[in-house]
Parts: structure tokens; C-alpha cells; sequence
């Protein structure tokens, strides 16, 4: 049985800045930084989707913070080069 794994978005906007800096730091481990609020989640497994919605889940206040995880299903358009995601730390002079 192979391992299906995706890539998803998480997009967060956090009321407390507690709460906020230790979401931050959760995704900063797992992810990409895509923009200050918006991470990239590469080649995820669907049971480490979960433990990190778990993990969310815990942290947020529901009422307050609004967190979102949107699964990619295409490469789509990139347009632009402000960051390779394929290779997010490779850097290139031209």
C-alpha cells in the first residue's frame, strides 16, 4: 500500500499574539513561509494533516482566530519568482 501524500495551504489570522506566535512557531517547523500569515505544507501525509490539525485545534480560540487548510490539488500558475517552492532554499544569481 503506497503512502499518499499532498500539499496544503494552512492561511491563519490569530486575535492574541501569544496564540499567534505559537502557531507560528508549530508551522515554522513543518513548513514553508510563504507569507507572514500563509504557509506552504509539502508532501504530507494525510495521518500528519491530522496530528497538526489536532495540534491547531488545541491552541486557537474558535471564537477569535480564524484558521484555514486548503489542500492543493494542482501546481497551478506561478507567477513571478519571489520564492521556488519546489526548492524554497535554493537561492539563484543571475
Amino acid at each position: 500500500m503506497s503512502r499518499q501524500v499532498r500539499d496544503y495551504l494552512v492561511c491563519y489570522d490569530i486575535a492574541d499574539p501569544k496564540r499567534l506566535s505559537k502557531l507560528a512557531r508549530i508551522l515554522e517547523k513543518r513548513a514553508y513561509r510563504i507569507q507572514y500569515s500563509i504557509f506552504l505544507l509539502k508532501k504530507v501525509a494525510n495521518h500528519e494533516i491530522s496530528s497538526l490539525v489536532n495540534e491547531i485545534t488545541a491552541i486557537i480560540d474558535k471564537e477569535a482566530d480564524d484558521v484555514r487548510i486548503y489542500k492543493i490539488k494542482s501546481a497551478g500558475y506561478r507567477l513571478g519568482c519571489a520564492i521556488d517552492i519546489d526548492n524554497p532554499y535554493t537561492w539563484t544569481e543571475e
